[in-house]
């Protein structure tokens, strides 16, 4: 997580916690919600961009869903050839639902993270 800001890398952290969380409260959409804040936190450091998707990769085996696996599994393999050269699709939330390649806005608060 080297390339990250300080704040954002306190923040990404942050999000992983939470996930970890409501992982264990069963509650899959906080879940998810917070695994989407640390991917678009994750994406400049090659690194953490891996380790974020390989926790929604979790997300989806353990949600039994399919599409959501086969996504992340390509998408682990991408994420880090994609933070080194700096294509990746800014603000992507990283779902498999999600084209992998269509940037998205970022919220304001996890843009200024990443300033």
């Amino acid at each position: 997580m080297s390339r990250l800001p300080t704040p954002a890398r306190q923040a990404l952290t942050a999000a992983l916690v939470a996930a970890d969380q409501a992982r264990r409260a069963g509650d899959a959409a906080t879940r998810w919600a917070n695994l989407a804040d640390a991917h678009v936190l994750s994406q400049p450091a090659a690194a953490a961009h891996v380790r974020v998707h390989l926790r929604m990769l979790r997300a989806g085996w353990d949600g039994r869903d399919r599409t959501e696996i086969k996504g992340q599994l390509l998408r682990v393999i991408v994420a880090a050839p994609g933070s080194w050269s700096g294509r990746y699709p800014k603000g992507n939330t990283g779902r498999a639902r999600v084209p992998a390649t269509l940037p998205m806005s970022i919220r304001p608060e996890l843009a200024r993270l990443l300033e």
